[in-house]
């Protein structure tokens, strides 16, 4: 027989271990795995040990949605070697360069279109900061706008599909990827819209901290037009790719299949189709698929247990019995999602996270926030997971941006130039709340 230890002393013993071996450096797929498995032979029989660890871990590794996730890390990893990512912000900088701040809201929207061709964030945050980086500080830009443009211009991958995020979400909450990705477009548009209106009204009251490009380097009207056709490659496969699965003609994993192969034309139109090209995307594709699963792998047998001791029902009872009403609840997990994102990896977020407040959101009941469907209130998620790459201390976007910037710019100026796009995104997060319509009006409109 196993120890008999109180649901609340178990939070406490569970979520302590595993945030202090986390803040000690430890990977996060071991962690969880590992704390998962001490506390199955502390509290359990030894059938549970020996149930628990496949029961949770096998429907993941016979998904079939989830078979999408390395064809889309493929994708971005080829389109990366071909050089489209440097195209692209060549010729969005030359259309926008009379603009002030022209060359940060350049970084925003290639990134946006990245976004849309990729769902990878690592990729886009270095890119962009090895080739706009030096380009606005040689322009005199202020460092921090340089900085948080690239930043956040890195993190909409996360939200915009075909996002990694959403297809793990959709297997974890049971729930559509295509009407995932569909509900993802308008917050995405929505966030990248104001990065670029902040950037540009900033540097319209302060010129000096985004000049306009100089004389000689803007173009006349008739040559912008001309050089948007170097984007026509990318914009062709982002309309190929979201357009089967939006339409229905194709399965997320099908059109990740179609990218793929677009992938391989584009590497073969700029000349880059060559065996160390292909060689190095199979490379970050196994390390970066690798590193999603066993997140998924570890997270799942942590929170399977949990959940079977009874923690899902004591965090509803916890919640409910606070007397925050409907809309205070909703409001203290998004709290505690961003908190989280300041410590945690989007994947472990989502998979410690989602199977316990889910079931708490649906049952909080959907017609009490104005909506048909309980689902479309958990799509909020997606929104707010993209605020733990740019969080301090711990966001993946700081570090990625880190690698790549000049070693004069010091760790706390780079959690500067995060603050302002921080308060943006969650400006976001209120508006998608407050008006839930710009989440649910394209599903409803494509699905009904």
């Amino acid at each position: 027989m196993g120890l008999e230890i109180s649901i609340e002393w178990l939070t406490l013993i569970m979520f302590g271990s595993l945030l202090v071996l986390l803040m000690a450096g430890l990977p996060l797929a071991f962690v969880t795995g590992g704390l998962a498995c001490v506390f199955l032979f502390v509290l359990g029989d030894s059938w549970q040990v020996l149930n628990i660890v496949p029961s949770r871990i096998f429907p993941l590794m016979t998904n079939y949605q989830l078979s999408a996730i390395p064809l889309f890390i493929f994708m971005a990893a080829m389109l990366e070697r071909a050089g489209i990512i440097n195209d692209m912000f060549d010729v969005i900088y030359k259309v926008l360069g009379g603009v002030r701040g022209g060359l940060a809201a350049a970084t925003i929207i290639a990134s946006t279109i990245l976004a849309a061709m990729v769902g990878v964030i690592g990729a886009a945050v270095v890119t962009m900061g090895i080739i706009a980086l030096p380009a606005m500080l040689q322009r005199n830009y202020n460092p921090e706008i340089a900085m948080g443009s690239i930043m956040v211009g890195g993190t909409l991958g996360i939200l915009i599909p075909p996002s990694i995020l959403a297809i793990i979400y959709a297997v974890v909450a049971e729930q559509s990827v295509g009407e995932l990705f569909i509900g993802a477009v308008f917050p995405g548009l929505l966030l990248s819209g104001l990065y670029v209106l902040y950037v540009i009204v900033r540097c319209i009251i302060n010129p000096e901290l985004g000049p306009a490009a100089p004389i000689k380097e803007r173009i006349s009207f008739i040559e912008k037009v001309r050089i948007l056709s170097r984007t026509s490659a990318p914009i062709a496969l982002i309309v190929v790719v979201l357009g089967v699965i939006f339409s229905g003609v194709a399965t997320p994993v099908e059109a990740a299949g179609i990218g793929t192969s677009g992938a391989f034309i584009a590497a073969a139109i700029h000349c880059k189709l060559d065996w160390a090209t292909i060689q190095a995307a199979c490379l970050t594709t196994l390390e970066a698929s690798a590193m999603v699963i066993w997140i998924m792998f570890g997270a799942t047998i942590f929170v399977g247990l949990y959940v079977l001791e009874g923690g899902q029902q004591f965090v509803s009872e916890l919640m409910q019995g606070l007397g925050l009403g409907l809309w205070g609840i909703l409001i203290l997990m998004q709290i505690i999602l961003i908190f989280l994102g300041m410590f945690l990896d989007w994947v472990g977020i989502l998979l410690l996270c989602v199977p316990i407040f889910v079931p708490i959101v649906k049952a909080l009941g959907a017609t009490s926030f104005g909506l048909d469907n309980p689902d479309d209130l958990v799509l909020l998620y997606l929104v707010n997971m993209q605020m733990s790459f740019l969080s301090p201390p711990f966001g993946y976007a700081l570090f990625y941006l880190r690698g790549v910037a000049p070693p004069e710019i010091p760790m706390i100026r780079i959690f500067k130039a995060a603050i302002p796009f921080l308060a943006i995104q969650i400006i976001g997060l209120v508006l998608c709340m407050v008006f839930p319509e710009i989440i649910i009006w394209l599903p409803r409109l494509v699905y009904g």
